[in-house]
Protein backbone atom coordinates (compact mmCIF):
# COMPACT_ATOMS: atom_id res chain seq x y z
CA UNK A 1 0.00 0.00 0.00
CA UNK A 2 1.50 3.68 -0.58
CA UNK A 3 2.56 5.64 1.62
CA UNK A 4 0.26 8.92 1.48
CA UNK A 5 0.60 12.63 3.41
CA UNK A 6 -2.07 14.90 3.99
CA UNK A 7 -1.08 18.61 4.15
CA UNK A 8 -3.42 20.01 6.72
CA UNK A 9 -5.20 18.02 9.72
CA UNK A 10 -8.14 20.68 9.91
CA UNK A 11 -11.72 20.40 9.23
CA UNK A 12 -10.97 18.70 5.75
CA UNK A 13 -7.58 16.75 6.22
CA UNK A 14 -8.17 15.03 9.55
CA UNK A 15 -11.28 13.12 8.42
CA UNK A 16 -9.48 12.29 5.77
CA UNK A 17 -6.63 10.99 7.18
CA UNK A 18 -8.25 9.42 9.52
CA UNK A 19 -10.28 7.41 6.60
CA UNK A 20 -6.69 6.47 4.88
CA UNK A 21 -6.16 4.84 7.94
CA UNK A 22 -8.70 2.73 8.36
CA UNK A 23 -7.93 1.32 4.46
CA UNK A 24 -4.80 0.55 5.69
CA UNK A 25 -2.67 3.33 3.85
CA UNK A 26 0.56 4.52 5.41
CA UNK A 27 -0.60 8.07 6.82
CA UNK A 28 1.26 10.87 7.50
CA UNK A 29 -0.28 14.30 8.51
CA UNK A 30 1.93 17.66 7.91
CA UNK A 31 0.83 20.45 9.92
CA UNK A 32 2.15 23.95 11.22
CA UNK A 33 0.14 23.80 14.27
CA UNK A 34 2.20 22.00 16.92
CA UNK A 35 -1.17 21.81 19.21
CA UNK A 36 -2.88 19.94 16.19
CA UNK A 37 0.06 17.37 16.06
CA UNK A 38 0.32 16.56 19.42
CA UNK A 39 -3.60 15.95 19.81
CA UNK A 40 -3.68 14.16 16.67
CA UNK A 41 -0.53 11.37 17.72
CA UNK A 42 -2.02 10.65 21.00
CA UNK A 43 -5.43 10.15 19.57
CA UNK A 44 -7.17 12.57 20.61
CA UNK A 45 -9.79 14.96 17.80
CA UNK A 46 -8.99 18.96 17.81
CA UNK A 47 -12.17 19.45 16.71
CA UNK A 48 -15.56 18.29 18.65
CA UNK A 49 -17.60 16.31 16.81
CA UNK A 50 -18.64 12.47 18.38
CA UNK A 51 -17.80 10.75 15.01
CA UNK A 52 -14.44 12.26 14.54
CA UNK A 53 -13.66 11.83 17.85
CA UNK A 54 -14.47 8.04 17.99
CA UNK A 55 -12.26 7.79 14.92
CA UNK A 56 -9.22 9.44 15.92
CA UNK A 57 -8.80 7.70 19.60
CA UNK A 58 -10.00 3.91 17.50
CA UNK A 59 -6.61 5.20 15.30
CA UNK A 60 -4.09 6.56 17.56
CA UNK A 61 -0.67 5.49 16.07
CA UNK A 62 -1.47 4.75 12.76
CA UNK A 63 -1.94 8.91 11.63
CA UNK A 64 2.02 9.82 12.01
CA UNK A 65 1.29 13.48 12.88
CA UNK A 66 4.31 16.26 12.31
CA UNK A 67 5.41 20.01 12.21
CA UNK A 68 8.69 18.70 9.69
CA UNK A 69 7.70 18.29 6.45
CA UNK A 70 10.56 16.11 5.41
CA UNK A 71 9.64 13.10 7.77
CA UNK A 72 6.03 13.26 5.70
CA UNK A 73 6.54 14.25 2.19
CA UNK A 74 9.91 12.70 1.86
CA UNK A 75 8.54 9.17 2.14
CA UNK A 76 5.35 9.67 0.30
CA UNK A 77 4.08 8.96 -3.30
CA UNK A 78 0.40 10.66 -2.68
CA UNK A 79 0.23 14.37 -1.25
CA UNK A 80 -3.10 15.45 -0.59
CA UNK A 81 -3.63 19.11 0.09
CA UNK A 82 -6.22 20.22 2.63
CA UNK A 83 -5.49 23.61 3.95
CA UNK A 84 -7.77 26.53 3.96
CA UNK A 85 -8.39 28.83 1.47
CA UNK A 86 -9.90 31.98 3.45
CA UNK A 87 -10.85 35.05 1.83
CA UNK A 88 -9.62 39.15 3.40
CA UNK A 89 -11.34 41.25 5.05
CA UNK A 90 -11.84 42.88 1.68
CA UNK A 91 -13.51 39.41 0.48
CA UNK A 92 -10.77 38.64 -1.61
CA UNK A 93 -9.54 35.15 -2.07
CA UNK A 94 -6.54 34.34 0.20
CA UNK A 95 -4.38 31.78 -1.82
CA UNK A 96 -1.46 32.31 1.21
CA UNK A 97 -2.29 28.78 2.82
CA UNK A 98 -2.13 26.94 -0.47
CA UNK A 99 0.90 29.04 -1.90
CA UNK A 100 2.81 27.92 1.17
CA UNK A 101 1.98 24.55 1.01
CA UNK A 102 3.07 23.99 -2.65
CA UNK A 103 6.24 25.50 -2.33
CA UNK A 104 6.83 22.94 0.97
CA UNK A 105 5.79 20.13 -1.29
CA UNK A 106 8.30 21.05 -4.01
CA UNK A 107 11.03 20.86 -2.11
CA UNK A 108 10.44 17.18 -1.40
CA UNK A 109 8.17 16.62 -4.94
CA UNK A 110 9.87 13.31 -6.55
CA UNK A 111 9.41 11.36 -9.93
CA UNK A 112 5.61 9.80 -10.28
CA UNK A 113 3.95 11.85 -7.25
CA UNK A 114 0.87 12.49 -7.29
CA UNK A 115 -0.02 16.11 -5.98
CA UNK A 116 -4.27 15.86 -5.21
CA UNK A 117 -5.48 19.52 -4.65
CA UNK A 118 -8.56 19.14 -1.71
CA UNK A 119 -8.91 22.67 -0.93
CA UNK A 120 -11.28 24.85 -2.71
CA UNK A 121 -10.10 27.06 -5.25
CA UNK A 122 -11.19 29.34 -8.44
CA UNK A 123 -11.15 27.59 -12.08
CA UNK A 124 -7.32 28.07 -12.86
CA UNK A 125 -5.97 27.79 -9.63
CA UNK A 126 -3.87 24.52 -10.72
CA UNK A 127 -2.84 25.47 -13.75
CA UNK A 128 -1.97 29.02 -12.81
CA UNK A 129 -0.88 28.85 -9.37
CA UNK A 130 0.05 25.25 -7.96
CA UNK A 131 1.97 23.63 -11.08
CA UNK A 132 4.35 26.35 -11.33
CA UNK A 133 5.20 26.52 -7.61
CA UNK A 134 5.15 22.52 -7.73
CA UNK A 135 7.69 22.60 -11.12
CA UNK A 136 11.18 22.77 -10.51
CA UNK A 137 14.37 22.73 -12.85
CA UNK A 138 14.41 18.95 -12.19
CA UNK A 139 10.63 17.82 -12.35
CA UNK A 140 7.78 18.81 -15.09
CA UNK A 141 4.29 18.01 -14.49
CA UNK A 142 2.88 15.51 -16.40
CA UNK A 143 6.46 14.17 -16.99
CA UNK A 144 7.47 13.60 -13.55
CA UNK A 145 4.75 14.08 -11.65
CA UNK A 146 1.14 14.61 -11.66
CA UNK A 147 -1.34 17.54 -10.43
CA UNK A 148 -4.91 16.48 -9.50
CA UNK A 149 -8.18 18.59 -8.09
CA UNK A 150 -10.63 16.55 -6.24
CA UNK A 151 -13.23 18.96 -4.19
CA UNK A 152 -13.52 18.20 -0.64
CA UNK A 153 -16.84 17.36 0.34
CA UNK A 154 -17.11 17.77 4.13
CA UNK A 155 -20.68 18.59 6.08
CA UNK A 156 -19.24 18.87 9.69
CA UNK A 157 -21.92 17.19 12.00
CA UNK A 158 -23.59 15.29 9.58
CA UNK A 159 -24.34 12.57 11.16
CA UNK A 160 -26.27 10.98 8.13
CA UNK A 161 -23.42 11.02 5.47
CA UNK A 162 -19.42 10.83 6.24
CA UNK A 163 -16.33 10.80 4.03
CA UNK A 164 -16.60 7.31 2.47
CA UNK A 165 -19.96 7.89 1.49
CA UNK A 166 -19.95 11.00 -0.98
CA UNK A 167 -19.89 10.89 -4.31
CA UNK A 168 -16.26 12.70 -5.61
CA UNK A 169 -15.05 14.74 -8.45
CA UNK A 170 -11.91 14.50 -10.03
CA UNK A 171 -10.09 16.42 -12.73
CA UNK A 172 -6.55 16.31 -13.54
CA UNK A 173 -3.34 17.74 -15.32
CA UNK A 174 -3.40 14.32 -18.07
CA UNK A 175 -5.07 11.33 -18.41
CA UNK A 176 -2.32 9.32 -16.31
CA UNK A 177 -3.12 11.24 -13.23
CA UNK A 178 -6.70 10.86 -13.48
CA UNK A 179 -6.15 7.25 -13.53
CA UNK A 180 -3.75 7.11 -10.55
CA UNK A 181 -6.51 9.92 -8.85
CA UNK A 182 -9.17 7.67 -9.95
CA UNK A 183 -7.71 4.50 -8.20
CA UNK A 184 -6.93 6.14 -4.92
CA UNK A 185 -10.17 7.37 -4.63
CA UNK A 186 -11.51 4.43 -5.28
CA UNK A 187 -9.88 2.63 -2.83
CA UNK A 188 -11.24 4.42 -0.12
CA UNK A 189 -14.71 6.03 -1.22
CA UNK A 190 -17.93 3.95 -1.39
CA UNK A 191 -19.22 6.19 -3.82
CA UNK A 192 -19.12 7.02 -7.40
CA UNK A 193 -15.78 8.89 -8.53
CA UNK A 194 -16.76 11.02 -11.51
CA UNK A 195 -13.70 11.81 -13.88
CA UNK A 196 -14.17 15.59 -15.64
CA UNK A 197 -12.18 16.39 -18.59
CA UNK A 198 -10.05 19.34 -16.88
CA UNK A 199 -8.79 20.87 -13.39
CA UNK A 200 -10.75 23.91 -14.28
CA UNK A 201 -14.04 22.02 -14.45
CA UNK A 202 -13.02 20.27 -11.21
CA UNK A 203 -12.45 23.50 -9.65
CA UNK A 204 -15.28 25.13 -10.74
CA UNK A 205 -17.94 22.03 -9.03
CA UNK A 206 -16.93 22.99 -5.39
CA UNK A 207 -17.36 26.53 -6.46
CA UNK A 208 -20.87 25.96 -8.09
CA UNK A 209 -22.27 23.59 -5.35
CA UNK A 210 -21.79 26.76 -2.39
CA UNK A 211 -22.70 29.21 -4.91
CA UNK A 212 -25.89 27.30 -5.70
CA UNK A 213 -26.82 27.31 -1.80
CA UNK A 214 -25.30 31.29 -1.22
CA UNK A 215 -28.07 32.37 -3.95
CA UNK A 216 -31.22 30.17 -2.78
CA UNK A 217 -30.47 31.05 1.19
CA UNK A 218 -30.48 34.52 -0.36
CA UNK A 219 -33.64 34.35 -1.82
CA UNK A 220 -35.56 32.97 0.38
CA UNK A 221 -33.63 35.84 3.49
CA UNK A 222 -35.09 38.39 1.20
CA UNK A 223 -38.60 36.62 0.98
CA UNK A 224 -38.78 36.32 4.77
CA UNK A 225 -37.95 40.56 4.77
CA UNK A 226 -40.71 40.89 2.77
CA UNK A 227 -42.94 38.19 4.75
CA UNK A 228 -42.56 39.88 7.54
CA UNK A 229 -43.86 43.03 6.25
CA UNK A 230 -46.64 41.01 4.93
CA UNK A 231 -47.92 39.25 7.80
CA UNK A 232 -46.85 35.87 6.48
CA UNK A 233 -44.60 32.81 7.91
CA UNK A 234 -42.27 31.97 5.58
CA UNK A 235 -41.74 28.29 7.08
CA UNK A 236 -44.97 27.48 6.36
CA UNK A 237 -44.81 28.80 3.26
CA UNK A 238 -41.82 27.02 2.38
CA UNK A 239 -43.22 23.63 3.58
CA UNK A 240 -46.37 23.96 1.74
CA UNK A 241 -43.85 24.72 -1.97
CA UNK A 242 -42.51 21.87 -0.65
CA UNK A 243 -45.14 19.47 -1.36
CA UNK A 244 -44.56 20.04 -4.51
CA UNK A 245 -42.57 16.88 -5.74
CA UNK A 246 -40.50 18.42 -8.49
CA UNK A 247 -38.40 21.51 -9.30
CA UNK A 248 -38.72 23.09 -6.03
CA UNK A 249 -35.89 22.31 -3.18
CA UNK A 250 -36.34 23.99 0.31
CA UNK A 251 -33.89 26.65 1.47
CA UNK A 252 -34.23 28.29 4.79
CA UNK A 253 -33.47 31.85 6.12
CA UNK A 254 -31.99 32.67 9.15
CA UNK A 255 -29.55 34.99 10.87
CA UNK A 256 -26.86 34.71 8.03
CA UNK A 257 -24.66 32.58 6.72
CA UNK A 258 -21.70 31.21 7.79
CA UNK A 259 -18.68 28.11 7.46
CA UNK A 260 -15.93 28.30 5.49
CA UNK A 261 -17.98 27.28 2.14
CA UNK A 262 -21.10 29.00 1.35
CA UNK A 263 -19.57 32.63 2.74
CA UNK A 264 -16.45 32.42 1.13
CA UNK A 265 -16.65 30.36 -2.57
CA UNK A 266 -18.54 32.91 -4.14
CA UNK A 267 -16.27 34.89 -3.54
CA UNK A 268 -13.56 32.98 -5.55
CA UNK A 269 -15.49 33.22 -8.47
CA UNK A 270 -16.38 36.86 -8.44
CA UNK A 271 -12.68 37.72 -7.95
CA UNK A 272 -11.70 35.03 -11.02
CA UNK A 273 -14.26 36.22 -13.28
CA UNK A 274 -13.69 40.18 -12.38
CA UNK A 275 -10.15 39.47 -13.73
CA UNK A 276 -11.35 38.22 -17.21
CA UNK A 277 -13.54 40.67 -17.71
CA UNK A 278 -16.96 39.42 -16.66
CA UNK A 279 -18.94 40.26 -13.52
CA UNK A 280 -21.09 38.42 -11.78
CA UNK A 281 -23.98 40.85 -9.94
CA UNK A 282 -25.70 37.66 -9.24
CA UNK A 283 -23.18 36.22 -7.01
CA UNK A 284 -22.56 39.47 -5.40
CA UNK A 285 -26.35 40.28 -4.89
CA UNK A 286 -26.72 37.14 -2.97
CA UNK A 287 -23.48 37.69 -0.69
CA UNK A 288 -24.80 41.40 0.22
CA UNK A 289 -28.71 39.91 1.24
CA UNK A 290 -26.95 37.38 3.44
CA UNK A 291 -24.78 39.61 4.85
CA UNK A 292 -26.96 41.87 6.18
CA UNK A 293 -29.22 39.40 7.98
CA UNK A 294 -27.13 39.92 11.35
CA UNK A 295 -28.05 43.59 10.75
CA UNK A 296 -31.44 42.69 9.96
CA UNK A 297 -31.96 40.47 13.61
CA UNK A 298 -31.02 43.22 15.16
CA UNK A 299 -33.52 45.16 13.76
CA UNK A 300 -35.83 42.19 14.92
CA UNK A 301 -35.04 42.73 17.99
CA UNK A 302 -35.74 46.80 17.99
CA UNK A 303 -39.00 46.66 16.64
CA UNK A 304 -39.79 43.66 19.40
CA UNK A 305 -38.85 45.70 22.20
CA UNK A 306 -40.23 48.87 21.29
CA UNK A 307 -43.68 47.25 21.80
CA UNK A 308 -42.50 47.15 25.48
CA UNK A 309 -41.58 50.87 25.02
CA UNK A 310 -37.93 49.57 25.46
CA UNK A 311 -34.67 50.63 23.26
CA UNK A 312 -32.44 47.47 22.59
CA UNK A 313 -29.59 49.64 24.40
CA UNK A 314 -32.28 49.87 27.70
CA UNK A 315 -32.20 45.98 27.81
CA UNK A 316 -30.13 42.86 28.97
CA UNK A 317 -29.18 40.92 26.00
CA UNK A 318 -27.75 37.63 25.79
CA UNK A 319 -26.78 35.89 22.26
CA UNK A 320 -26.77 32.09 22.06
CA UNK A 321 -25.22 30.65 19.86
CA UNK A 322 -21.32 31.34 18.25
CA UNK A 323 -20.88 28.22 15.90
CA UNK A 324 -22.46 29.01 12.23
CA UNK A 325 -24.17 25.37 12.62
CA UNK A 326 -25.62 23.39 15.46
CA UNK A 327 -23.86 21.14 17.53
CA UNK A 328 -20.34 21.93 16.59
CA UNK A 329 -18.05 23.59 17.71
CA UNK A 330 -16.73 25.82 14.51
CA UNK A 331 -16.97 29.31 14.55
CA UNK A 332 -16.16 30.75 11.06
CA UNK A 333 -17.55 32.79 9.26
CA UNK A 334 -20.42 32.87 11.84
CA UNK A 335 -23.10 35.67 11.64
CA UNK A 336 -22.95 35.51 15.19
CA UNK A 337 -19.72 37.09 15.43
CA UNK A 338 -20.88 40.57 12.87
CA UNK A 339 -24.43 40.36 15.03
CA UNK A 340 -21.94 40.32 18.07
CA UNK A 341 -19.94 43.48 16.32
CA UNK A 342 -22.71 45.30 15.84
CA UNK A 343 -24.07 44.79 19.34
CA UNK A 344 -21.31 46.49 20.51
CA UNK A 345 -21.00 49.39 17.83
CA UNK A 346 -24.78 50.01 19.70
CA UNK A 347 -23.10 50.16 22.82
CA UNK A 348 -25.31 47.47 23.92
CA UNK A 349 -25.51 45.57 27.41
CA UNK A 350 -24.88 41.55 26.34
CA UNK A 351 -23.57 38.49 27.12
CA UNK A 352 -22.95 35.37 24.71
CA UNK A 353 -23.27 31.80 25.29
CA UNK A 354 -22.09 28.80 23.23
CA UNK A 355 -21.61 25.22 25.18
CA UNK A 356 -19.55 24.14 22.63
CA UNK A 357 -17.39 27.54 22.17
CA UNK A 358 -16.49 28.43 25.71
CA UNK A 359 -13.71 30.44 24.45
CA UNK A 360 -16.47 33.22 22.91
CA UNK A 361 -18.87 33.00 26.35
CA UNK A 362 -19.18 35.61 28.49
CA UNK A 363 -21.14 33.63 30.47
CA UNK A 364 -20.78 29.59 31.85
CA UNK A 365 -23.91 28.14 31.58
CA UNK A 366 -27.26 28.37 29.94
CA UNK A 367 -28.89 29.11 33.02
CA UNK A 368 -26.89 32.45 33.29
CA UNK A 369 -27.17 32.92 29.94
CA UNK A 370 -31.36 33.04 30.37
CA UNK A 371 -30.67 36.31 32.91
CA UNK A 372 -31.55 38.66 30.12
CA UNK A 373 -34.82 40.54 28.82
CA UNK A 374 -34.18 39.70 25.48
CA UNK A 375 -32.78 36.74 24.04
CA UNK A 376 -31.37 36.64 20.31
CA UNK A 377 -30.83 32.91 19.14
CA UNK A 378 -27.71 32.72 16.43
CA UNK A 379 -27.75 28.90 16.16
CA UNK A 380 -29.88 26.01 17.32
CA UNK A 381 -27.65 24.46 19.20
CA UNK A 382 -30.13 21.02 20.57
CA UNK A 383 -29.26 23.12 24.58
CA UNK A 384 -31.19 25.83 23.17
CA UNK A 385 -34.14 24.05 20.91
CA UNK A 386 -34.80 21.63 24.21
CA UNK A 387 -35.80 25.35 26.32
CA UNK A 388 -38.98 25.10 27.25
CA UNK A 389 -41.19 29.03 28.26
CA UNK A 390 -40.73 27.94 32.26
CA UNK A 391 -37.03 28.24 31.61
CA UNK A 392 -37.71 32.30 30.32
CA UNK A 393 -38.74 33.79 33.57
CA UNK A 394 -37.33 37.05 33.19
CA UNK A 395 -37.27 37.22 29.17
CA UNK A 396 -39.45 39.20 27.74
CA UNK A 397 -38.55 39.42 23.98
CA UNK A 398 -36.92 36.44 22.37
CA UNK A 399 -35.62 36.39 18.57
CA UNK A 400 -35.23 33.20 16.83
CA UNK A 401 -32.47 33.95 14.43
CA UNK A 402 -32.82 30.37 13.23
CA UNK A 403 -36.71 29.85 13.46
CA UNK A 404 -35.59 27.50 15.87
CA UNK A 405 -38.81 27.45 18.85
CA UNK A 406 -41.74 26.78 19.04
CA UNK A 407 -43.79 30.76 18.47
CA UNK A 408 -47.40 29.68 19.83
CA UNK A 409 -46.07 28.15 22.71
CA UNK A 410 -43.53 30.99 23.51
CA UNK A 411 -46.32 33.46 22.63
CA UNK A 412 -48.97 31.52 24.75
CA UNK A 413 -46.50 32.30 27.41
CA UNK A 414 -46.63 36.02 27.34
CA UNK A 415 -43.32 36.60 25.56
CA UNK A 416 -43.15 38.35 22.58
CA UNK A 417 -41.93 36.46 19.43
CA UNK A 418 -39.72 37.28 16.18
CA UNK A 419 -38.34 35.30 14.20
CA UNK A 420 -36.91 35.71 10.69
CA UNK A 421 -39.82 35.91 8.09
CA UNK A 422 -42.45 34.59 10.83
Amino acid sequence: MKTVTVVGLGYVGLPLACLLAKHRYDVFGYDINKEIVESTNIGKSHIKDDYLEKEVSSLKGKIKATTNPKDALSHSSIIVVCVPTPVDENHLPNLKPLESACKTIAKYLKKDDLVIIESTIAPGTCDEVVMPILETPGLKVNKDFYVVHCPERIDPGNKKYHLEDLPRVIGASNEKGLELASDFYTSIIKANILKVSSLKTAEAVKIIENSFRDINIAFVNELAKSFDKLGIDITEVIKGASTKPFAFMPHWPGCGVGGHCISVDPYYLIDKAHKKGFEHEFLKLARSINNSMPGYTISRAEEALSKIGKKITDVKISVLGVAYKKNVDDPRESPALELIHELKELACKFNVFDPYLPKYSTVSSLQEALDAECIIICTDHDLFTQIMPKQLKCIKVLIDGRNCMDKKQLENSGIIYRGIGR
